[in-house]
């Protein structure tokens, strides 16, 4: 989208674009901050927070400074996923059919170029609302161009003079399919190559309400071509910038309210608990002290960090509340929770069979593959909330017990036995339970090789 906006700058309009567009980015910040809303109550759950521990007594909060801390929360959030996700982007809101909001925006927009009829068809036309929507026309054409633009500027200004243009309707000289057309080509230079065949068929619309009514319309997709053109121009700011950024922004919400990072306190401190515990020492690193003084484990900074991480992965999102810090990523972490309850029984489910039919199958990477792809297939809808995975694992048995026979049959120096399979199959449904000592063991390991992963991607 930004290569063909920046096409459309440079080969339409003919002037060079500058490197920022700090001013491009405010207005997406304004026009994306209730979708972005939606879209994080969409995909991050929101638990009911009880038992938070306070770190300080609480504090009268006006109402001014909650609206400040929510528009800069806001905008943190939208910095943060422009840099996170490089495939962010401002779409436009599509209203459910049927709905209440839709049905009242179709009844106020048919009153409103209703209204514009009735005054077009007088005898002599009125032209006051029609005034009102160049002005609104002329203000959007602008708001397209950048600082470079002084031509192009000097264009829409003379042409679309609303001083001018009420003297020539008070005289019955204006002729608006006349503006009209110059707003369409002006809007056929500006707009990014992907609008061009619907400004082109705008060109094919005779009437002037329903010709005024396609122009809002592709300008309402130029403003999101723009927005979004904005935002592929400052990401490269935005990721040097990132870090200092959210780290400002919290340190503001921390000042206002002393127990706005509860959470995160309680998260770092269960992970320091266990990892002091006998039972999570092994994930501590050995002491570097001097010779003779012992290699006893030390808890660390960054060891119960990567631990903290680790728990995310684990994490029981609809019963407890979310570190705060992390909370725009909260539905990445999900997503990442289910690749790894994922990867977790397909690699048990592996580590089963060849344990179970090695040495006939061992030397096969073909049949590994295939047994891989075939687990993976089968497991594929485990995210979801009508999928059981006891059910799975039984069809999961059935389907490895062939594909092993099959495989010993053909290159095997002995069958697959009855008793043997009975044995796979059992071993293959025993997986179900989370306390299954080999999808423990296969779960620790890719566990600690992900979270300190993600603790190093996450604080780069």
């Amino acid at each position: 989208m930004s290569e063909n906006l920046d096409k459309s700058h440079r080969n339409k309009a003919g002037e060079s674009k500058p490197s920022d567009s700090e001013q491009g980015l405010g207005g997406a910040l304004e026009r994306s901050d209730e979708a972005l809303q939606k879209e994080v109550k969409s995909d991050a759950p929101s638990p009911q927070r009880v038992g938070r521990p306070h770190s300080g007594p609480p504090r009268l909060v006006t109402v001014e400074e909650l609206l400040e801390t929510a528009k800069g929360v806001t905008n943190m959030a939208l910095a943060h996923e422009i840099v996170v996700n490089g495939d962010f982007r401002i779409n436009t809101v599509e209203l459910a059919e049927g709905s209440l909001e839709k049905r009242v925006k179709e009844i106020v927009h048919k009153a409103f170029w209703d209204c514009l009829s009735v005054q077009l068809s007088e005898d002599p036309p009125t032209y006051d609302h029609a005034i009102k929507l160049v002005g609104e026309i002329k203000e959007t054409l602008l708001s397209f161009l950048l600082p470079g633009h002084t031509r192009l500027r000097n264009q829409i200004t003379e042409v679309l003079d609303l001083e001018l243009i009420k003297q020539e309707a008070e005289n019955g000289a204006l002729d608006i399919s006349k503006l009209a057309e110059f707003i369409i080509g002006m809007m056929g230079t500006l707009c990014a190559p992907a609008r061009d065949e619907e400004v082109k068929k705008l060109k094919d619309i005779k009437e002037i309400v329903p010709l005024f009514r396609a122009i809002f319309s592709v300008l309402d997709l130029m403003k999101v071509d723009m927005a979004n053109f904005a935002i592929t121009s400052i990401r490269p700011h935005l990721m040097q910038q990132s870090v200092e950024y959210e780290r400002k922004k919290f340190q503001e919400v921390l000042e206002k309210q002393p127990n706005s990072l509860d959470f995160v306190t309680q998260w770092l401190e269960e992970a320091s608990n266990d990892l002091l515990t006998q039972k999570y020492k092994h994930a501590l690193p050995a002491g570097g002290g001097a010779a003779g003084s012992g290699d006893a484990p030390v808890l660390t900074p960054v060891s119960v960090q990567n631990y903290a991480y680790l728990k995310l992965l684990k994490w029981d999102h609809f019963r407890r509340p979310f570190p705060e810090t992390l909370l725009m990523d909260q539905s990445r972490f999900q997503e990442l929770q289910l690749q790894l309850e994922q990867l977790v029984v397909l690699g048990a489910v592996l580590l089963v069979t060849f344990s179970t039919a090695a040495p006939g199958i061992s030397g096969h990477a073909d049949f590994a593959e295939k047994l891989k792809m075939t687990v993976k297939i089968l497991l594929m809808d485990m995210h979801l909330p009508s999928f059981h995975l006891e059910d799975a694992l039984t069809s999961i048995g059935e389907k490895v017990c062939l594909e092993v026979r099959s495989c010993l049959s053909l290159c095997g120096p002995s069958p697959f036995s009855t008793n043997e399979e009975t044995v796979l199959k059992g071993q293959v449904q025993a997986l179900a339970s989370p306390d299954d000592p080999i999808r423990r063991i296969v779960g620790t390991f890719g566990g600690q090789s992900l979270g300190g992963c993600l603790s190093s991607f996450l604080l780069m």
